[in-house]
């Protein structure tokens, strides 16, 4: 068997310089983007306590609430946030966005009465890194000096019980389309839906993936992230 020469010798520890090279910018581009420094609130997180909009709980009172109560135009209010959650082989790291608005029309009679829309500032989008967050709103993923707004117009709510027990929460689908950097995807949020203390909390999740919205998967030679993330609604509304 031959010897490497002295070129082949100089090629194999130049190749090998840069693999050392990317090992270790793949260490530093994880060691900026690593630890999850938001968690996750849910407006309804049990049955028997619901948070009002000051951020607090209103213990349940078993009250009926129907059509009175219910039915009408409903404002998301300040309270509101949209999480969107990566996983990572390392951890799951949380973005919030409290820059919510929109509304969502109830009909307890005629779930095909009812209507939901909202919209997001994505400049908001905050996961406690400045470093993480600029580089996620750049035009690499979000681009969002080209696409401010992420917006989910709801197209069908599944049938709700026409009388509810204040506090207590009742399962809901919406199914509609999310946009994202301007595309459009039909997505269904699983969700509940609670009345509280004159307040309607809406909690609900989703699953989309980096290419539904012409993304990239932000995997690095140091660290696998799943293609799928969540979307999740964590939503106050107060009776327009």
């Amino acid at each position: 068997m031959e010897e490497p020469t002295l070129k082949t010798r100089k090629w194999i520890w130049w190749i090998a310089g840069i693999a050392v090279v990317a090992v270790i910018i793949g260490y530093m581009i994880m060691e900026r983007s690593l630890g999850n420094n938001v968690e996750i609130e849910s407006v309804i997180p049990s049955q028997s306590a619901s948070p009002s909009a000051g951020g607090g709980t209103t213990s349940a009172t078993g009250a009926a609430a129907g059509e009175d109560q219910l039915n009408g135009q409903w404002t998301i209010a300040d309270a509101s946030k949209v999480y969107w959650s990566v996983t990572t082989s390392r951890e799951t790291v949380n973005f919030v966005d409290d820059a919510v608005t929109g509304s969502w029309t109830v009909d307890l009679n005629d779930p095909s009465a009812m209507k939901g829309e909202g919209k997001v500032d994505m400049s908001a989008l905050d996961s406690g890194n400045g470093q993480r967050d600029e580089h996620v709103k750049s035009d690499d993923f979000l681009a969002i000096g080209t696409y401010p707004e992420s917006t989910f117009t709801a197209a069908s709510f599944s049938e709700l019980p026409k009388e509810w027990t204040e506090g207590t929460s009742v399962p809901v689908e919406i199914k509609g389309n999310l946009t994202v950097k301007g595309i459009s995807k039909e997505v269904v949020f699983k969700s509940e839906a609670a009345y509280s203390g004159g307040q309607l909390l809406l909690s609900g999740t989703t699953q989309v993936t980096f290419s539904d919205f012409g993304m990239t998967n932000p995997h690095n030679v140091v660290l696998e992230t799943e293609n799928e993330f969540e979307v999740r609604l964590e939503l106050v509304l107060t009776k327009s």
